[in-house]
């Protein structure tokens, strides 16, 4: 069976996917699922009257969607793509990599650790698999774990391992 891949091109600012054929079950994470958590993520933040930039990666820490809300800087853009990318590389929160480079020698200077809050990996719903994760910037580090954590559960995965 020949895999289509979904491609996800950011045209100032907004997702628009094209490449997947109709009645393609795509394998991890796809495009319509990242739009849905970033999607998610966005009303969340609107609710809260916050304004972040919403990464999401697969697992391999590629970019497979991004929304950078109004008023946000190219800076906090770029910490949410790197919150993602750490949670790829490491697979755990980054709100726990400050606790684990305060305890292990070293982590601290490792590669892509961040050690604020609002990189979030995104399980399966069952939390059994590992299929990504979304990193959130643009406000106080729990509003941005807070964030993430609502666009995973509201487009059906889970935050946590289970």
């Amino acid at each position: 069976m020949r895999r289509i891949r979904t491609v996800v091109l950011v045209v100032g600012g907004l997702v628009v996917p094209f490449g997947q054929a109709s009645g393609q079950v795509p394998s991890g994470l796809d495009a319509s699922a990242a739009q849905s958590i970033v999607r998610a993520c966005a009303d969340f933040a609107t609710g809260k009257g916050q304004s972040h930039a919403i990464a999401v990666v697969d697992v391999s820490g590629s970019l497979v969607a991004f929304l950078k809300m109004d008023g946000n800087t190219p800076g906090i853009a770029e910490f949410a793509l790197r919150k993602a990318d750490a949670v790829a590389h490491w697979r755990f929160p980054t709100a726990a990599m400050l606790g684990a480079a305060e305890s292990t020698p070293g982590f601290g200077d490792a590669p892509r650790v961040v050690t604020v809050a609002g990189g979030v990996p995104i399980f399966t719903a069952d939390g059994v698999a590992f299929l990504g994760a979304v990193g959130v910037s643009g406000e106080a580090p729990e509003d941005d774990a807070a964030c993430a954590t609502a666009g995973i559960e509201a487009a059906g995965f889970s935050a946590e391992r289970r």
